[in-house]
């Protein structure tokens, strides 16, 4: 736990009783000599989510609970938000209701286009997560295995927030110019998460992370005269007089202009490259298939900021090298984050399986010429990147795996 003080207040009506102080007591131990990994036992109804409420209140470290599936997330948030009503409880999970990924079938000459209704809620949530994460140390994150999946650059998102505070002197435009680089939509009748829409002299925003308040900016000709947060619901001023503000940007997957546009250069040269290669082969069709898919979404993205699909050139815009993992939730918390791993004997092999799943199916569109190499760059990390993020790790399960019997045991020798 080191000298500084928690930041993170328990509150719950009742003590550990039974095995559980032992139980708190040994895995504090643990995590002050530098254990690296260390498993809780214990069976359903046994009390774990307390005990480990207690272990993350003491230890007082960023903490991410992992668990296999979006029904068992949510109950652990619901408990862990009880009892630490006081701190940061988020929860990070996939945003679709419903998702058919892209898919080439070569047997059947059969393409199958990405089709996905995505959840405002869930995307609320997933914002609100990693600027609790980036903002605040008494943050515990709740996700289902989608945080090994890519997230967008931690860096990106963190220098397109905006920074606020009363006197600043901006200019009434640029300030609009500003939210819509940073994925916001005007929309001055229909207010909703994050938007943004002019009344007269004032700017109203609706973050990313919130569907409940509005950030209201009062200018003074190009000078910012007046910050207040309002309810959404009924406009009643919930803070008045902020000095400073931060407004973060409205999608995880944004880069800077010059970013952007040096990004797009590298898709260019790729796609002469691979268009090269496929004629080389005598390949016409995948030739031109890749050529005119690949200019249609390089010309959307130029234009427009963004285009179907691309999540598939994400190693572009985050500035990575072929073959390097992607940024996910990992890569948004401070180096001395605990991770719990709950129900691991099925969290585990699920994270495992993850990659090779994903890889199978894209190798099919980039062969055939439905995408350049570069997709297979959007992924999952792979397991041995998994453990390579990983700081202080506590697997819980009341029938844990071969796997993390074997390592715990390997690593206390």
């Amino acid at each position: 736990m080191g000298k500084e003080k928690s930041p993170f207040r328990l509150k719950a009506p009742f003590k550990p009783a039974g095995d559980q102080p032992k139980a708190i007591k040994k895995l504090l131990q643990n995590l002050k000599r530098g254990v690296k990994e260390q498993i809780l036992l214990g069976v359903t109804g046994s009390g774990k989510t307390f005990s480990l409420a207690n272990v993350i209140a003491k230890w007082g470290k960023p903490t991410l609970v992992m668990v296999h599936n979006k029904i068992l997330a949510a109950q652990l948030y619901r408990e862990f938000k009880e009892l630490f009503p006081d701190n940061a409880v988020e929860y990070f999970v996939s945003y679709y209701d419903y998702y058919r990924p892209e898919a080439y079938i070569p047997e059947k000459d059969l393409y199958i286009e990405k089709d996905a209704a995505i959840n405002d809620i869930l995307e609320k949530y997933r914002h609100s997560a990693t600027r609790s994460v980036l903002e605040r140390r008494d943050v515990i994150v709740v996700a289902s295995v989608s945080a090994i999946y890519g997230l967008g650059a931690p860096e990106n998102y963190i220098k397109l927030r905006l920074q606020l505070h009363r006197g600043m002197v901006i200019g009434y435009r640029d300030l609009l110019k500003r939210l819509v680089e940073m994925g916001y939509q005007r929309n001055d009748y229909a207010i909703k998460r994050a938007t943004f829409s002019v009344k007269g002299d004032a700017i109203e925003i609706v973050p990313s992370h919130s569907d409940e308040e509005v950030i209201r900016i009062e200018f003074w000709d190009d000078e910012i005269d007046r910050i207040r947060r309002l309810s959404l619901l009924n406009r009643e001023v919930i803070e008045d007089d902020i000095e400073h503000i931060v407004i973060w940007p409205a999608t995880h997957y944004l880069a800077p202009r010059p970013t952007v546009e040096e990004a797009l250069r590298e898709i260019e040269k790729d796609l002469v490259e691979r268009v090269a290669w496929f004629r080389k082969q005598g390949r016409e069709v995948e030739a031109q298939r890749l050529f005119q898919r690949t200019s249609h979404d390089i010309e959307m993205i130029r234009e427009t900021g963004t285009c179907k699909g691309i999540e598939n050139y994400s190693r572009y815009f985050d500035g990575r090298k072929p073959g390097e993992p992607p940024f996910t939730l990992l890569d948004y918390f401070p180096d001395d984050f605990l991770l719990i791993i709950d129900e691991s004997h099925q969290t585990i092999p699920q994270i495992r399986a993850m990659y090779e799943g994903d890889r199978s199916r894209k190798l099919k569109l980039v062969e055939y010429g439905w995408r350049l190499p570069a997709a297979l760059d959007n992924r999952p990390l792979k397991f041995e990147e998994f453990l390579q993020k990983l700081n202080r790790v506590i697997y819980v399960s009341a029938t844990p795996g071969d796997w993390e019997l074997k390592r715990v045991c390997e690593q206390n020798k």
